[in-house]
């Protein structure tokens, strides 16, 4: 019997799973593997998407709020004002404070906000009506810094005083619940995290406030503080100095992780920040550049071409790659992708 030849042929069997393939020709068995892909390099945002012509004089402060879709400005003009980020319209005016408005900060559900001033005072603010809630008042001079508790039921100013006050939302008593008096000189920057308040002064010390245990951590800097942040994670503390040098420290231990320069910060209050996945540090600068370093390598990434002005202030979006800046009167949203080709795909 003859047997042919289709039958004397051995069977061939492909089996693929989880990236690989696998031959299997009677007993025979090879296995290739496909290489695996390139991690994704993080989007940053460097493209100008649009400029806001904010009409408040100088900007002082520009700010996200808590879901990144709309943008507070702190103008010069004694307003707060507050705009779509996506299309770059004004929404609402808050007129109130008797001088410049210095910072600002939206509540978690984009109900209230909170903003300080050149006149001593802390403002919350409804945000549908537009009316002022309560006038804050205590503070011996002007209110450089303001924050929401993650709850929005206090709020958290650091002043020229040298003194860092919690107030009580929810309270209608006028004074503070809490002082916070150890810098020596005036509070530029607070910002708060679950249980813990960090606070920069002109000092040179970053002051943590561990709220659970009432503990105070002070790290030294040697040059006057202008601006200060938590990393994402939590593990670490961002703080720019008017030495022209970002420091990135170890939340516990205090040890110096990275430093960052190359920009110029001499004279003004300017902010820094992390990129929304800490992959990134931040900075404004005094010759008209934002200045973007790898958080680990510490080179400089990019430089952004602002204007030829003072960068004032910035505010990295919650979760996009997206930035705003400002610079004299008029703020500037950058994206990672220019909005032609995002339309066009």
């Amino acid at each position: 019997m003859k047997i042919g030849t289709n039958a004397r042929k051995k069977q061939c069997k492909v089996w693929s799973r989880a990236g690989s393939v696998s031959l299997l020709c009677g007993r025979r068995k090879r296995k290739m593997a496909f290489p695996q892909p390139r991690p994704q390099l993080p989007q940053l945002p460097q493209h100008l998407l649009r400029t806001v012509d904010c009409q408040q004089g100088a900007i002082r402060a520009v700010r996200f709020n808590a879901d990144g879709n709309y943008m507070l400005s702190c103008g010069s003009d004694k307003t707060l004002r507050l705009w779509s980020v996506s299309r770059g319209t004004l929404l609402k005016t808050y007129s109130g404070h008797g001088y410049e408005v210095l910072d600002a900060d939206g509540s978690f559900d984009n109900s209230q906000i909170c903003s300080c001033s050149s006149d001593k005072t802390v403002i919350l603010w409804d945000v549908a009506t537009g009316q002022v809630t309560r006038k804050l008042r205590g503070h011996a001079g002007k209110v450089n810094c303001v924050q929401f508790n993650e709850e929005a039921t206090v709020i958290i100013s650091g002043s020229i005083d040298c003194s860092v006050r919690c107030w009580d939302t929810r309270s209608r008593r006028p004074e503070p619940i809490q002082i916070l008096d150890e810098a020596r000189d005036s509070v530029s920057s607070v910002k708060v995290s679950e249980h813990e308040l960090l606070t920069g002064s002109v000092d040179g010390r970053v002051r943590r406030y561990d709220l659970r245990v009432g503990q105070l951590y002070v790290d030294f800097i040697n040059s006057p503080i202008t601006c200060v942040c938590f990393s994402q994670d939590g593990q670490c503390t961002l703080s720019a100095s008017l030495d022209g040098t970002v420091r990135l420290l170890d939340k516990s231990t205090g040890e110096m992780l990275g430093e960052y320069y190359g920009h110029k910060n001499n004279s003004y209050k300017l902010d820094c920040c992390l990129s929304n996945k800490d992959t990134h540090v931040l900075s404004c600068s005094e010759d008209g550049h934002v200045y973007c370093w790898d958080l680990v390598e510490g080179s400089l990434s990019f430089k952004l071409p602002v204007g030829k002005a003072v960068v004032q202030s910035l505010s990295f979006h919650p979760s996009e790659p997206r930035l705003l800046t400002a610079m004299e009167g008029r703020a500037q949203v950058w994206g990672a992708e220019s909005e032609d080709k995002t339309e066009a795909e």
